[in-house]
């Protein structure tokens, strides 16, 4: 077949093609925005994007992962030799990113949030300052948990393997660093990274949860910590462990209290094993073991161990005060 023939055959092809209103959608969607805004009294973003990006605060995570771990999480070409210059350049950088975020974010809050203004630059710098001195102390907190996920499993082989393969130990690099963002103030971009750790290993913490060193997260799947939770030192949990909110208060108009402490205070040396669910601002004392499945809404004292068996022990105790019925 001639070239001339093969294109007529295209053009055919082509003109056989299904056809799509794409016009017409384009301007129904721009219809919807356009209502959306004006129910909600937000202007138009002549000046382009005004909310941070989720992709860019993927990228200054992955860049941070491998400024903290960088001959485990760096490039694989990365000598020992060139560590301090990697990391370095890698900063640098991964600053200058989270600072152009950082004013973003800092820009809509301001805007949307009735905050007082400011020098929105000047404060995203100092917040990027600060979060950068609070790197050293970041990594001695992970190399805790680490050292505790290795000695917490008899799985585990090396403190190597925990790093590179443990979806709990990632989880924490996230937190870690979410969690400093937060109390910097800066909980729009603390909360995106939160949610790709999420996305990524299904271990839901949310960045205002205060962590204690040695934390291990086992298997991890379904684990869930609040906003206001409080976790010691040397803690362990398991799998589809929910640390949660009983009550949501509201005020008197009915709209939702934030902010408020609702979540569980979890002390030093406690263990909740796979499936527990504590929820409320109770405190389970330190070194208290909590067993799979068991409900929690009262105060654990320091050392008791509380198991489904137990439950049902003290459950039966009660019926048998009770008079057996005459029917």
């Amino acid at each position: 077949m001639s070239a001339n023939a093969r294109i007529k055959n295209i053009v055919a092809v082509d003109s056989r093609a299904p056809v799509f209103d794409i016009e017409r959608v384009v301007s129904e969607l721009s219809a919807v925005r356009q209502q959306w805004r004006e129910a909600r009294r937000r202007p138009t973003e002549p000046g382009g994007r005004e909310l941070p990006s989720r992709d860019a605060v993927a990228q200054i995570l992955a860049d941070l992962r491998g400024a903290l771990f960088p001959m485990r999480l760096g490039p694989v070409q990365l000598r020992q030799e060139s560590e301090d210059f990697y990391v370095g350049h890698t900063l640098d950088l991964v600053l200058h990113s989270l600072y152009a975020q950082a004013r973003l974010e800092l820009q809509y809050a301001a805007r949307y949030q009735a905050q007082e203004s400011a020098d929105v630059e000047h404060l995203a710098l100092q917040i990027v300052r600060s979060f950068s001195r609070a790197l050293p102390e970041i990594r001695t907190l992970l190399d805790t948990d680490v050292l505790a996920a290795y000695q917490g499993d008899p799985a585990a082989r090396s403190v190597d393997e925990v790093l590179l393969c443990y979806p709990g130990i990632l989880a924490l690099i996230h937190h870690r660093i979410a969690h400093q963002l937060y109390r910097l103030g800066l909980p729009l971009l603390a909360r995106i990274a939160a949610e790709l750790a999420h996305a990524q290993t299904g271990i839901d913490i949310h960045p205002g949860a205060s962590i204690g060193t040695g934390f291990f997260i086992d298997h991890g799947t379904g684990v869930v910590i609040g906003e206001t939770a409080v976790i010691g030192a040397n803690v362990r949990i398991y799998q589809a462990v929910t640390l949660g909110a009983k009550r949501f208060p509201t005020d008197a108009e009915g709209n939702l209290q934030k902010g408020l402490p609702r979540h569980p205070v979890v002390e030093d040396d406690v263990v909740i094993y796979a499936g527990a669910t504590v929820l409320g601002r109770i405190t389970l004392g330190r070194g208290a073991v909590i067993g799979g499945n068991v409900w929690i809404t009262q105060d654990v004292p320091a050392g008791a161990h509380v198991t489904q068996a137990g439950s049902q022990q003290q459950i039966q105790q009660q019926i048998q005060h009770f008079p057996a019925s005459d029917t």
